[in-house]
């Protein structure tokens, strides 16, 4: 399934657990097919996004890459316009967030429903 999946509760528990104070949030998907957006979510933009990216990226028989579902070749070009890192500037333990943004997981690939996601902090 499609997805845009809000990370940001998740980014949270892990700087409390390794007590970051300020410093650099870096999230990393290591997989070939999805990539990473601060957005607002819940609002429908994250339906919007993967509305746009159904758009510029329509699942069809266009791309060379030709394994899996029909269409999936797309999903392979998703991180060249959605990154697959995303850096948050921490301070005082906290993302350095607006108000309505989150640090979401965008995959569009229906083939891998298993996503890991790597996160790291910089003190500084």
């Amino acid at each position: 399934m499609e997805v845009v999946y809000d990370l940001t509760a998740e980014c949270e528990r892990f700087l409390s657990d390794v007590g970051g104070s300020d410093g650099l949030l870096n999230v990393w998907v290591p997989h070939a097919t999805a990539g990473l957006a601060v957005l607002e979510t819940g609002a429908g933009s994250d339906d919007d996004l993967l509305t746009a990216l159904r758009a510029l990226l329509p699942k069809d028989g266009r791309w060379r890459h030709r394994h899996g579902s029909p269409g999936h070749g797309r999903d392979h070009v998703l991180p060249a316009l959605v990154a697959p890192s995303v850096t948050v500037p921490v301070l005082g333990g906290q993302m350095a967030l607006g108000t309505w943004q989150s640090v979401c997981l965008v995959d569009t690939n229906v083939d891998n429903p298993v996503r890991r996601i790597r996160l790291s902090f910089l003190a500084g």
